[in-house]
C-alpha cells in the first residue's frame, strides 16, 4: 500500500503477547464494546429522537435547530482530529475512551433540567463533545479485534448492537411521552442506560486492558496516508454534507403535522432498526466485494429526502427506512474501510481525520439545509440528493485504486 514501508518483522515480545488473545477473545471484545454501545445509544439516541421538537417547544426556529444539530456534529466530529492524535501519541486509549463516555453520558439526563433552548443546545453540544473525545480511541481498539473476525463483519456487528440500543432508546422515550406526556421525564429516564454504559466499559477495561495485542503490526513506518484514503475522505464528505440530521427531520414532522408527535420517536426507532440490519448485511458484503458496496448504499439513501420531506405518513416512514440504510453504512463499513487503509500506529489519527472531515461537512450541510428549509422544501431535497449522488464517482475512484494496489 502507498506510503508504507513493510518491515516483515515484529518485536518478539509483541508476538508472544498477541498469542494470548485468540479469535474467540476478539469476538468477545467486539461483543462487550457492542453492549456498551447498546446502552450508550439507548441514552443519547433516545434523547436525539426528541431534541428537535424539544427545541421547538422552547422557542427555537428551524434555522436554530439545523444549526445547533449541525454545530453539535461539527464539535462531535471535529474534536476527534485532536483526540485521535492524542490517543496515538499517548497510547492511553482506554483512559481517553472512558473520559469521553463519562461526559457523553452525563449530559443527556441533564437535558431534563434545561429551562431554555440555549441551555438545551449547550447540553446537546456537550454530549457530542464527549462522543468526540472517546470515538477515535474506541474505534482504534475495535479495529484491532476486527482484524481477526473480519473488518466489515466486526464493525457491522458492533454497529448492529449499537443500533439495537438506538431503537430501544426512542421507544422508551415514546412510552414515557405516552404515559406522562413530558419531554423532561423522557430525558430523565435515560439516566438508567447511561449508568449501565459506564459499568460495562469498566468491565471491558478490566478484562481486556491491551486490545492492541489482537493485531500484530507489520507496517511500522509511514510516509503520509495513501492516496486512496484522501479520495475516500472526499467521497465521505459529500455523503455527510447531503445527509439531513434527524432533529431537522423531526422538526419538519412536528411543524407540518405529517407525523403525530408521539409517533416521531417511533419513526426514529424504525430507522435505527433498519440501520442495525443494514450494518450486518453490508458489513458482510464489504468483506466479500470491498468498498464498491458503498456505491449501492449511496444510490439507495439518496432517495430518502423527497420521501421524508414530501411524503405522507407511510411514505415518510419508508423514507426513514432508507435514511436508516444510509446511517448503517456510514457507522459501520465506512469505519471498517479506514482500518484497512492505514497502519496500527496511525489508526487513531486516521479515525480522527476521517471523523473531523465528516463532521465539518455534516455541519455545513446541516446548517445550509436548515436555512433552505425555511426558504423551500424543494431546495433542501435538491441539495440532499445532489450531494449524495456526487459521492458515487469518488467511491468508484477509490474502488479502482484498491484494485490497482491489490494487483500490484
Amino acid at each position: 500500500m502507498i506510503g508504507f514501508v513493510h518491515t516483515g518483522m515484529v518485536r518478539k515480545e509483541e508476538m508472544m503477547e498477541a498469542k494470548d488473545l485468540s479469535k474467540s477473545d476478539a469476538l468477545k471484545f467486539v461483543l462487550i464494546l457492542g453492549v456498551s454501545s447498546l446502552f450508550a445509544d439507548m441514552t443519547y439516541e433516545g434523547a436525539r429522537s426528541i431534541t428537535g421538537p424539544y427545541l421547538a417547544v422552547l422557542g427555537a426556529s428551524a434555522t436554530v435547530v439545523g444549526t445547533v444539530a449541525g454545530f453539535g456534529e461539527l464539535v462531535g466530529y471535529g474534536l476527534r482530529l485532536f483526540s485521535g492524535y492524542v490517543s496515538d501519541r499517548t497510547g492511553k486509549y482506554w483512559t481517553i475512551t472512558l473520559a469521553g463516555y463519562f461526559l457523553n453520558m452525563v449530559a443527556v439526563p441533564l437535558l431534563a433540567l434545561a429551562g431554555s433552548w440555549e441551555t438545551a443546545a449547550f447540553l446537546m453540544i456537550t454530549e457530542r463533545t464527549g462522543k468526540a473525545i472517546r470515538t477515535p480511541a474506541r474505534d482504534a481498539m475495535l479495529s484491532h479485534a476486527t482484524h481477526q473476525v473480519g473488518r466489515g463483519w466486526g464493525f457491522g456487528l458492533h454497529e448492529a448492537m449499537d443500533q439495537v440500543g438506538a431503537t430501544l432508546g426512542p421507544l422508551v422515550v415514546a412510552a414515557v411521552l405516552y404515559l406522562r406526556g413530558d419531554y423532561r421525564n423522557g430525558f430523565a429516564i435515560l439516566l438508567v442506560p447511561a449508568l449501565l454504559t459506564l459499568g460495562v466499559l469498566f468491565a471491558a477495561r478490566w478484562f481486556y486492558p491491551r486490545p492492541r495485542d489482537f493485531e500484530i503490526e507489520t507496517h511500522i513506518e509511514m510516509k503520509g496516508f495513501p492516496r486512496s484514503f484522501w479520495l475516500y475522505l472526499a467521497a465521505v464528505a459529500l455523503v455527510a454534507a447531503g445527509y439531513a440530521d434527524f432533529p431537522l427531520i423531526a422538526y419538519h414532522f412536528h411543524k407540518g403535522s405529517t407525523v403525530p408527535e408521539n409517533w416521531i420517536p417511533i419513526y426514529y426507532a424504525v430507522a435505527m432498526g433498519i440501520d442495525a440490519l443494514a450494518a450486518l448485511l453490508f458489513g458482510r458484503l464489504f468483506d466479500r466485494i470491498g468498498i464498491s458496496i458503498l456505491i449501492v448504499v449511496s444510490l439507495l439513501s439518496s432517495i430518502f429526502a423527497p420521501m421524508v420531506f414530501l411524503g405522507n405518513f407511510y411514505v415518510a416512514l419508508a423514507g426513514m427506512a432508507l435514511w436508516g440504510v444510509g446511517m448503517g453504512a456510514q457507522e459501520s463499513i465506512m469505519r471498517a474501510a479506514v482500518a484497512g487503509m492505514v497502519p496500527m500506529s496511525r489508526r487513531g489519527s486516521a479515525y480522527g481525520i476521517f471523523n473531523a472531515a465528516y463532521g465539518v461537512f455534516w455541519f455545513l450541510g446541516s446548517a445550509l439545509m436548515g436555512v433552505l428549509y425555511d426558504v423551500s422544501v424543494v431546495a433542501i431535497i435538491s441539495f440532499s440528493v445532489a450531494a449524495q449522488l456526487a459521492s458515487i464517482p469518488m467511491f468508484l475512484l477509490v474502488a479502482r485504486e484498491g484494485k490497482h494496489l491489490h494487483h500490484e
